[in-house]
């Protein structure tokens, strides 16, 4: 989030969208993002500011991120900006005989044969990347996501809003979870990319961490805990000191000190923006709401412990919104008034967020889609019909991507 001026809490927010570049007929990915970035800046590079919207590369040729300029509060206006551009860059793909493709990870894409990293400026933290991780894996090569970035401007609004945060990460697959097939079959998972992502830098554990963050509030805590940490963790490993600790964290919500953000990295990327902005709209009620302490007080939501959340996590990872919540504290955190289910919980949720909120109803249609039929994994499932071919699993990926091209919701 490009950011030269702190804001306080809930001034504005930073949206990154990723998506692959695809064949239009073989869905095979399509390494040419560069292509993409130079037929608009005239040379290869790897931003191109298209008024509120930048387009940016990623670690590998066959990504491209979407990205708001600067941080945003009209929501309506990026949701027409990002469609505005998923139909310029698809434009563009077209003479290529390519097209964008949503979901968060690719349904076949055999990772070691078809990597290309990105081969321009930057690539030398790239390159270090793939030295010390091997970055031609699933958890590297094939992932995207949707991250949120949230503004804090000192450590009193840092407390508040990252004790909300790793409140709320547990049961963000039951919204977000949009990766239930890899290497062309059904993992048994319904967020197959995070189960990656927890595992992909194992080699230096402290990066990922337990992905819910530690129960941590202040900076000073943070940089002597994490980042120090980290930073002597990765030194054997990176003898020139290219890698900031910084950017290497890779826990599900990463504290940027330097910018005053909190960025959430836990959510699948959906079929279309209007889905994405419905998802980030309602986690953002929802942190407004804890950080006001309308559910529970700052001191209550500071001692969950981080096990007792990343339990619940683990669970959302594969049954999603079917998990059963066990956790009386975190249920009653919420509201509930028993023991329930990821979804029982998110509708919960809404309920108590919906009185005269404007926000949640403009996006009314999006989360009803969701809440009622499934997250994305699920209704790709659905789609399946139980036929896990190669053909069926085309059939409706091309079926995601024309609802990306269109910006509408995925119903089976």
């Amino acid at each position: 989030m490009n950011q030269p001026n702190r804001i306080h809490l809930f001034q504005g927010f930073g949206i990154e969208l990723e998506y692959m570049l695809v064949d239009k007929d073989t869905l095979a990915v399509k390494p040419i993002t560069d292509e993409v970035l130079k037929h608009e800046l005239g040379e290869y590079g790897s931003d191109f500011e298209n008024g509120i919207v930048t387009w940016s590369n990623e670690l590998v040729l066959h990504v491209i991120e979407l990205k708001s300029t600067k941080p945003e509060l009209n929501f309506n206006a990026l949701e027409h900006a990002f469609a505005d551009d998923v139909r310029r860059i698809n434009a563009f793909l077209d003479k290529q005989n390519a097209m964008l493709m949503p979901t968060a990870v690719h349904p076949f894409m055999n990772p070691l044969t078809d990597t290309k990293l990105w081969p321009h400026d930057s690539n030398e933290v790239y390159d270090l990347y793939d030295k010390i991780f091997n970055s031609k894996g699933h958890g590297w090569s094939n992932l995207q996501s949707t991250h949120l970035n949230l503004p804090f401007y000192d450590d009193e609004e840092f407390a508040k809003l990252h004790a909300a945060v790793r409140l709320i990460l547990p049961i963000l697959p039951a919204l977000c979870a949009s990766s239930p097939i890899l290497d062309g079959k059904l993992t048994g998972v319904l967020d197959t990319r995070l189960t990656f992502y927890k595992t992909n830098q194992a080699k230096i554990p402290s990066i990922t961490g337990k992905v819910i963050p530690e129960a941590i509030f202040s900076k000073r805590n943070y940089l002597n805990t994490i980042y120090e940490k980290i930073k002597t963790d990765i030194a054997p490993y990176d003898p020139t000191g290219i890698l900031n600790p910084i950017w290497v964290n890779s826990r599900g919500a990463i504290p940027r000190f330097d910018r005053g953000s909190i960025e959430i990295r836990v959510m699948d990327i959906q079929e279309c923006p209007s889905a994405d902005m419905a998802i980030i709209t309602l986690v953002i009620e929802t942190l407004k709401a804890l950080v006001n302490e309308k559910f529970l007080n700052l001191e209550d939501q500071m001692k969950f412990k981080t096990e007792s959340l990343v339990q619940i996590f683990d669970k959302t990872l594969s049954t999603g919104q079917k998990t059963s919540i066990d956790n009386w504290d975190y249920v009653q955190a919420f509201g509930a008034n028993s023991n329930c289910t990821t979804i029982e919980l998110w509708k919960k949720i809404i309920e108590r967020l919906s009185s005269g909120n404007t926000a949640l109803e403009k996006w009314k249609p999006e989360l009803s889609v969701i809440l009622s039929e499934g997250t994305l994994s699920d209704r790709i499932i659905k789609s399946l019909e139980g036929d896990t071919s190669l053909e069926a699993i085309k059939r409706t990926y091309k079926q995601l991507s024309g609802c990306l091209a269109q910006n509408k919701m995925f119903v089976p």
